[in-house]
Formats: C-alpha cells, sequence, structure tokens
C-alpha cells in the first residue's frame, strides 16, 4: 500500500512513531538477534593438543633430506646408538654395535641390527619386544651417535694416510682434511675409487681445484664406505744448471721451459737463455736431448740444463 494513499487522519505522527520504534524493539524475543548483536563466524575447529605444520620461509625439500642423510647409513660394529622407546624413558640407553652385529636392549636382550639402516633396527627391536610380550605397542627411535664402521682409505700423496670413519654427509675434502691434507707433490686430479653392485671398482676422477668432468662425475658428492681416495703424484720436470735454484718441481698445467726456469728461481748471471737443453725419453725408452726454446711445453720426467754464456 502506497503511504500517499492513506488518509491524513489516520497516519501517526512522525514524533509518535519515533517514540513507539524503541517499544517495538523491547518486546522482540529474547531470542531474536539483532543486526548489531549478531555473533561472529565461529573459529574452525581445532583437535586439542594439534599442532599446524608448515614449512619455513625458504626451506626446500633437499634441506629435510639432508637431515634424514645420516638414517641411511648401515649400521655395523663399534658404532654408538642411542635407543629410544616411547613412553618408557626408563628403557632408554646408549649402546654400542658388537663384533656380531648386535645391541643388547632392556628386556629383549640381544638384537641383531649388523647391516640395518637406523629405521630398519628400529623395527627390529620393536619386533623383538612385541614377540616378547614385553610391550604391548611398542615404538622405538635408534639413532647413531657416532659411526666407526663407516670407513673409507686414503693413499698416495697424503700427509697421514690410513683409514678413516666418515659421516653421511662427508665429502672428499672434508676427508682430506682429515688427513693432514696433500703433499707439495700430489697431483690437482685425484680418484676416487668405488665398487659397484658386482664388484667391479670404478674411478672417478676429482679436481682439487673445482673443475669437474660432467663425463665421469661421481654419482653423488658424499663418500660412502668402502671407497679409497687416491692422490697420485704430480708430474715432475728436473733442472740444474745455472738457475738459481736447481731442484726437482712439479708441472703446472700449460708450463713453458721459461716458466719452469722462472719456477727455478731464474738464470744466473753466468747462465744464457739461448743455451737451454731438454733431455727427455723418447719412445723407445731411450733419452734424446734437444734445444729448447722458451715457449716450448714441459712434458713429464724431462731434465732441463741451462748452460753458461759463451761471451
Amino acid at each position: 500500500m502506497n503511504p500517499s494513499s492513506i488518509p491524513r487522519s489516520r497516519r501517526l505522527p512522525r514524533r509518535c512513531a519515533a517514540l513507539l520504534w524503541p517499544c517495538l524493539l523491547l518486546l522482540l524475543p529474547a531470542g531474536v538477534p539483532r543486526a548489531a548483536d549478531a555473533p561472529a563466524p565461529p573459529a574452525p575447529f581445532a583437535v586439542p593438543g594439534a599442532r599446524a605444520i608448515a614449512s619455513p620461509a625458504g626451506t626446500s625439500g633437499s634441506a629435510a633430506a639432508g637431515a634424514d642423510e645420516r638414517h641411511l647409513l648401515q649400521l655395523g660394529a663399534g658404532d654408538s646408538v642411542n635407543v629410544q622407546v616411547y613412553g618408557q624413558p626408563d628403557m632408554d640407553t646408549t649402546v654400542y654395535v658388537g663384533d656380531d652385529g648386535t645391541i643388547s636392549v632392556p628386556l629383549a636382550g640381544s638384537v641383531q641390527v649388523g647391516g640395518l639402516t637406523p629405521v630398519e633396527a628400529q623395527k627390529r627391536v620393536e619386533q623383538a619386544l612385541r614377540q616378547g610380550q614385553f610391550l604391548l605397542d611398542p615404538h622405538v627411535t635408534i639413532s647413531v651417535t657416532q659411526s666407526r664402521s663407516q670407513r673409507v682409505s686414503v693413499l698416495g700423496e697424503i700427509k697421514d694416510p690410513g683409514r678413516y670413519p666418515i659421516e653421511p654427509n662427508t665429502t672428499v675434502f672434508d676427508l682430506l682434511a682429515q688427513a693432514g691434507g696433500v703433499t707439495a707433490f700430489s697431483s690437482d686430479i685425484i680418484y676416487i675409487l668405488r665398487p659397484d653392485a658386482s664388484g667391479k671398482v670404478n674411478r672417478y676422477p676429482i679436481n682439487l681445484k673445482g673443475f669437474s668432468d660432467q663425463k665421469n662425475a661421481l654419482p653423488t658428492q658424499t663418500l660412502q664406505a668402502g671407497d679409497s681416495v687416491y692422490v697420485p703424484r704430480a708430474e715432475q720436470f728436473y733442472i740444474y744448471g745455472e738457475v738459481a735454484a736447481p731442484n726437482m718441481y712439479r708441472i703446472e698445467p700449460g708450463m713453458t721451459v721459461i716458466q719452469a726456469i722462472a719456477r727455478a728461481g731464474g738464470i744466473t748471471p753466468r747462465g744464457s737463455e739461448h743455451r737451454i737443453e731438454i733431455k727427455r725419453s723418447g719412445k723407445d725408452g731411450k733419452y734424446v736431448i734437444t734445444h729448447a726454446k722458451p715457449g716450448d711445453l714441459v712434458q713429464s720426467d724431462d731434465v732441463i740444463r741451462v748452460k753458461e754464456s759463451i761471451f
């Protein structure tokens, strides 16, 4: 109905209407919410004690994989492991893996874990506790505190050759640091000797100056138990005669005769750069003496002689 069609005599004065509105609001049932008092949307349901799992900003899956690398180790004799049983703090212990590959677990006794990863070993311990009816539903965590069974050999031009323990993330540079570093006569190219599943030993070259050969690159950048690191002797040359420091020196890549002379301290005042000879082994094994030019490349086992000046 159009308000304008209501007779003026039946219309309420504006002042009366203004007074009646508060009264009408008071007559509304208590259970009917007003628009201004409408409740806020309910908060999402949360399980008490639950915790949301979120990845921190900038965290990648490779970082998480690196944290779990220790679980990929195979346990062996001499390894120190920490055994924890959920809800049973009195059973927590740190033990060594015996020569027979077993560890001593409270209640369960000796459990064979040699050759197993920590994850496989904790399942073996859970099985032993369950079969012995010591615990109904045991949950065991095994972590390696010190690895002694995972060892690699390092030999050649190294200050302290021998066998060294490794961690899951030990690189060849870490191992060389443990062994005291390479000697002054070591080659820049060293080799990782690694047997495959069939027993064949594969050789992987590593450039200590950081240049990698993608064709023969290592499958993984870290060392594995059973690896051998061989540091060969660098190629050498010999120099004597009218030089400041005659001796044996290592050959640098692309080294020329004049660079070899500079390595030996340079030519003495009595020497001549025009009277340089190289004694070099030929294909038949016999030595051949040739006149050398300053720009000639030096080869392995070359014997360089700088003669006296004639004048």
